[in-house]
């Protein structure tokens, strides 16, 4: 998914695996429902869950809006959520079958039907926005509804399947509201999730009030939230130091994070193990100036990870050196294999073999109020410059209208965050680097194909690990992006607010709900 979004205490909690146990911290005495607000520079892109694949949006679809299936905490497998239960039928990965809960009911009290759940399915691919999430949904063939029974049917083995119904993009919508080919517009969302959407100002607030009606896989739907959005990380810190939040998140200044006092008795500070990672993603057209493998080989062997990480995120990132990040199946140092170090000298074969006229000019593009992107940006660019081989233009853009830019070819490279849509290496393979993916850098590689699709026949994902490998290493010959950093999930919450620890983690999921006055 992409990120607009980018990492120990005396009172920190540190959790750094899967299978964290923990119950949800019972609000005090007196606390009665008082609003708990939660800061963030992610933004949303669009309330309807078929014109958005990106954190902001996600986030709120996952609070919303149910899907079939959801992640617990920490949680490597999806289980059942708007469903009673779900299964492939047979051992072919082709056909699979969900029954739905009964008593689930949407805002306007009307009842959720099998004939939602594919509606919603079927929009998602009949609209096929480009900044939503119809790429996720490649091998779906069609969708039956009977009674309260909903079939899938694939058309190649996928057993990556249920994790993909698991995201934002199998959230259910109330087919009476949603347009069946267009993108509903405005500032409401009906839904089953946990929470209603009360009020929305876009770029602004999101007020959310607990849905008393809710029937799912969550245990109670928590206090009331409102969402607070900020252009950028500097205005999300100045609210934090004004008192206006309990929580701050995605994303606080890296000077602000590296700086947190350990005896502090005013906030509570967790960081966790993150699979987010930001790509530096490369134009291969044949339009573009980065054509040429060779020059974007060049560009590979110039940029020093280290250094980034050091100066422009004060250390609360590590340097990335693998599309598939540390801590997934697959994880290499396929890039770091290939380019160990800045190496000037062979930049300048490189350019010289591809013989283009030195500088290569082209354009670099990011979103602009996310996280540390300008000053990354400017770091990228003095690396690459100091060489004498590239010249830079760079430019920062809003978040929607970067999105549309790369989604129509209009940069040459650009920085984006990636989250996990779900805990599995398949993630990063088809909509990164997979023939027609969501990054849209015009990269087609049948080996990789062939690799990806491979990879989705091992119901044991733990299978797929020679094949993520074996894809790394084609990508970094490659070079249709170059990894740069794996981020950190810091949550920060005032002393009398519980729960933060619980918010985010590798699934994807945003549980608002699981945040509490203590």
């Amino acid at each position: 998914m992409r990120s607009v979004r980018m990492r120990i205490l005396a009172s920190l909690l540190v959790l750094a695996g899967v299978g964290v146990g923990g119950r949800q911290l019972l609000p005090s005495q007196g606390s009665g429902n008082r609003t708990i607000t939660v800061g963030t520079t992610d933004a949303v892109t669009s309330l309807d869950p078929a014109g958005a694949y990106d954190a902001g949006s996600w986030a709120l679809y996952s609070n919303v809006f149910q899907s079939l299936l959801t992640f617990e905490p920490d949680g490597a497998t999806p289980v059942p959520d708007a469903a009673e239960s779900c299964g492939f039928d047979g051992a072919g990965l082709r056909t699979y079958r969900c029954e739905l809960r009964d008593g689930l009911t949407f805002p306007s009290g009307r009842a959720m039907t099998a004939e939602d759940v594919k509606y919603s399915f079927d929009r998602v691919k009949k609209i096929n926005s480009n900044l939503g999430p119809a790429s996720l949904f490649s091998t779906l063939g069609s969708v039956d509804a009977a009674g309260m029974t909903v079939t899938f049917h694939l058309s190649t083995p996928d057993a990556t399947f249920p994790f993909k119904v698991a995201t934002g993009a199998g959230s259910v919508v109330d087919r009476t509201r949603y347009p069946e080919g267009s993108l509903r517009t405005g500032d409401q969302a009906d839904g089953t999730g946990p929470y209603h959407l009360v009020t929305y100002a876009k770029d602004k607030r999101a007020v959310l009030r607990p849905n008393t009606g809710y029937r799912g896989a969550v245990s109670g739907t928590g206090r009331p939230v409102e969402l607070r959005y900020f252009a950028d990380a500097d205005a999300l810190e100045k609210a934090w130091a004004a008192k206006e939040l309990e929580v701050a998140t995605r994303t606080l200044p890296p000077k602000a994070l590296s700086e947190l006092n350990p005896s502090d008795p005013s906030r509570r500070v967790s960081e966790s193990v993150s699979s987010q990672t930001r790509n530096l993603y490369l134009n291969t057209r044949a339009s573009s100036p980065l054509h040429d493998v060779r020059v974007r080989r060049a560009l590979a062997v110039l940029i020093n990870r280290e250094q980034l990480a050091s100066t422009v995120y004060d250390g609360t990132v590590d340097p990335l050196y693998s599309l598939v990040p540390a801590g997934i199946t697959g994880h290499t140092t396929a890039f770091f294999d290939a380019y160990p170090a800045q190496d000037t000298r062979r930049a300048r074969a490189l350019l010289t073999e591809a013989g283009v006229p030195v500088p290569v000019r082209f354009t670099y593009g990011y979103g602009r109020g996310r996280g540390a992107g300008a000053e990354e940006a400017a770091e990228l660019k003095r690396q690459l410059e100091a060489s004498g081989l590239f010249q830079v233009d760079v430019k920062g853009y809003e978040w929607t209208d970067f999105q549309k830019r790369w989604a129509q070819g209009r940069l040459d490279a650009y920085a984006v965050g990636w989250v996990a849509d779900y805990p599995d290496p398949d993630t990063f393979g088809a909509p990164l680097v997979g023939t027609g993916s969501t990054m849209n850098t015009g990269y087609s590689n049948k080996a990789v194909d062939n690799l990806i699709l491979d990879s989705r026949q091992y119901a044991d994902r733990s299978r797929v690990d020679q094949d993520f490998r074996d894809l790394q290493a084609d990508v970094a010959d490659d070079v249709p992006l170059i990894p740069l950093w794996q981020g950190k999930e810091y949550v920060v919450s005032s002393e009398d607010v519980g729960g933060g620890q619980y918010l985010t983690d590798g699934t994807g999921v945003f549980r608002l709900w699981k945040l509490g006055w203590i």
